[in-house]
């Protein structure tokens, strides 16, 4: 059986880096309107897809933990309905509409690890 205590800091780390792809997706936006050299330095493929494959290995892991230490099912739907709708996003062309749906994923994945920390509590 998994503790209370890891379970809880798998989904504090999972939600730390929802926030950081945040905070990734608005700062490229901006940097790509003032300086296209460095928006296109963050705005790379490979750094969404790095990091969409690190979101889902600890998505799966934390929200996996979590219905074996509460035994509950909707924190892990709700999280994996946003890591659905982040690998969703990048099927799209690279644009707006890509990182308005990123961080509709990011929002809706970390509600699903905030849901999965409190049902540990």
């Amino acid at each position: 059986m998994f503790g209370k205590v890891e379970s809880g800091l798998l989904d504090r780390l999972a939600m730390g880096l929802s926030g950081l792809c945040l905070v990734h997706c608005l700062a490229t936006s901006v940097l790509v309107a003032l300086l296209a050299s460095a928006g296109g330095l963050l705005g790379s493929p490979i750094i969404h897809e790095v990091g969409l494959s690190m979101a889902i290995a600890l998505g799966s892991v934390a929200l996996g933990r979590g219905i074996w230490a509460h035994g509950f099912m909707m924190p892990s739907a709700v999280g994996g309905l946003g890591l659905g709708v982040m690998a969703g996003a990048m099927s799209l062309p690279h644009g707006p509409n890509e990182t308005i749906y990123t961080m509709i994923g990011v929002a809706i994945l970390a509600l699903g690890h905030d849901l999965n920390r409190r049902a540990v509590n």
